[in-house]
């Protein structure tokens, strides 16, 4: 089971990836972005159960907030970048 989602995480990974280089606007690599977070998340939930440490769901929990951060930051610039009458 966890084989199974590892591999279709790794292949929304590597959509994600697609997205964030040949997406045509910054809207598309913001939410793949935002994909890559999950992914990462997934990973380290599944690495815990795999493993049985805890500590990887307090990276997971970690890599949520950063990623939360970023998306906001990214989103914010790009607004700004088009509404220069709004600064």
């Amino acid at each position: 089971m966890i084989l199974l989602l590892l591999l279709l995480t790794t292949l929304a990974g590597l959509l994600a990836i697609c997205r964030l280089v040949k997406g045509p606007s910054q809207a598309d690599r913001i939410i793949a972005l935002d994909v890559l977070f999950a992914v990462a998340i997934a990973w380290c939930v599944m690495a815990a159960l795999s493993y049985g440490r805890i500590l990887f769901l307090d990276l997971a929990l970690v890599l949520a907030l950063i990623g939360f951060v970023a998306t906001v930051a990214w989103a914010r610039l790009i607004d700004d970048s088009e509404n220069p009458e709004s600064l």
